[in-house]
């Protein structure tokens, strides 16, 4: 039975690859302005929350 289990490390490197390529070919079709205008604005919306979660994770490390 355990031969069918895969281990943690090994799922969360395949999810990792899928997700890899994915922003790859998303940021490749934006860079060639192949995405919606509806797209795009997720795109931002996306990038302002990962941009204030890090900011927020580092003034928490600053702060520790």
């Amino acid at each position: 039975m355990s031969a069918d289990v895969i281990p943690k490390a090994q799922a969360i490197a395949a999810a990792r690859a899928v997700l890899d390529r994915a922003r790859v070919r998303i940021a490749r079709d934006r860079a060639a302005g192949r995405l919606s205008p509806e797209h795009e604005l997720i795109c931002r919306r996306l990038e302002r929350q990962q941009a204030r979660r890090t900011a927020e994770q580092t003034a928490h490390q600053t702060a520790a």
